[in-house]
C-alpha cells in the first residue's frame, strides 16, 4: 500500500479500474467452463453488485462530498451533494434513451434506446457497458479526491471501492458471456466481448481523477454526480434484473450482503 501511495491519483485510478476490468474478465472467463448459468445464483449476485453500488455510492462518494462542502463553507452543505447526485442521475438517463442496448437477462426483451438494426450481441455488451461507465467514473474520482486532500476520503477509502466494484464486476461478465454463447456466438468471442463490456472503467476512470485534479473546487459536484449516475444504474437497471425471474427474496439478502461488505471494506480500509 505504501508504495501505491507514492503513485500518481490518475495511475492509482488507472491500476485500479484495470483490477476491476479484469475482474469482469474472469467472470466472463466462465463461459469456458459452463453451458449456461444458474439464475438463482445470478439473481443473488446482481443483488449483491447492488448493494456493493449503493454503499459505495454513500461512503465513498456523497459522504467526502458534504464533509468537502461543509468545510469550504461557501454556502449550504448539501447544495453540491443535491445538484451533483440529481445531474448523475439525469446524465445517465439521458445516455439510456440514446444509446441502443438489450439487456442479456430478458430473453426476447426489446431494446431500449435509439432504433437500430445492430445485431442482438452488440447490444448486449452495450447494455453492460452502461453500466460500468458510472463505476469506473466513480473509482477515478475517490482517488482524486484523495488527492485534493477531500475530508473523509482516504486511501484505504478509494482502494476499498475499487475491490468492491471488483467483486461485483465478476457477475457482470458471466452475465454477458453466457447470454452470448446462447445466441450461437463461440466461447472464445462471448468471453471477448463480455470483458470488452468493461473497457470503459479504465478510461473512465483516468477521465474522473483528471477532472478532479483539473477542477478542485467543482469537487464535491463530481462526487455526488458519481453517486447520482450509481444510484440510477441500481434502480433503473440492476435490480429488476435481479427481482425480474421470481427471485427476489435471494436478490435482496444479496443486496444487503452486498452492501455489509462493501460498508466494511471501507470503514475497516479508512
Amino acid at each position: 500500500m505504501e508504495f501505491f501511495a507514492q503513485l500518481s491519483p490518475v495511475i492509482q485510478a488507472l491500476l485500479a479500474t484495470l483490477f476491476t476490468w479484469g475482474m469482469t474478465a474472469v467472470g466472463a472467463a466462465g463461459v469456458f467452463f459452463t453451458r449456461a448459468f444458474n439464475r438463482l445464483l445470478l439473481d443473488m449476485m446482481l443483488g449483491f453488485a447492488a448493494g456493493v453500488m449503493i454503499a459505495a455510492s454513500f461512503w465513498s462518494l456523497l459522504n467526502p462530498a458534504i464533509a468537502m462542502a461543509e468545510e469550504a463553507g461557501n454556502g449550504p452543505a448539501w447544495l453540491p451533494a443535491v445538484v451533483g447526485f440529481m445531474l448523475g442521475g439525469g446524465v445517465l438517463r439521458f445516455i439510456d434513451m440514446l444509446l441502443p442496448h438489450l439487456h442479456p437477462s430478458l430473453k426476447g426483451g426489446h431494446p431500449e434506446g435509439i432504433p437500430t438494426h445492430w445485431r442482438r450481441a452488440i447490444l448486449m455488451v452495450l447494455a453492460i457497458t452502461l453500466h460500468n461507465i458510472p463505476e469506473g467514473l466513480a473509482v477515478g474520482v475517490a482517488f482524486g479526491a484523495v488527492a485534493s486532500g477531500v475530508p473523509g476520503a482516504t486511501l484505504g477509502g478509494a482502494v476499498a471501492l475499487a475491490l468492491g466494484i471488483g467483486i461485483q464486476n465478476l457477475p457482470e461478465g458471466l452475465a454477458v458471456a453466457l447470454p452470448l454463447r446462447g445466441e450461437g456466438v463461440s466461447r472464445t468471442r462471448s468471453f471477448y466481448y463480455g470483458q470488452l463490456s468493461a473497457i470503459v472503467e479504465p478510461i473512465a476512470g483516468v477521465i474522473g481523477a483528471l477532472a478532479v485534479l483539473a477542477m478542485t473546487p467543482l469537487l464535491p459536484y463530481a462526487l455526488s454526480f458519481a453517486a447520482g449516475a450509481m444510484i440510477f444504474v441500481v434502480v433503473e437497471e440492476v435490480i429488476p434484473e435481479a427481482q425480474s425471474a421470481g427471485n427476489g427474496h435471494i436478490a435482496t439478502f444479496g443486496t444487503m450482503f452486498g452492501f455489509t461488505i462493501m460498508m466494511l471494506l471501507d470503514v475497516a480500509l479508512s
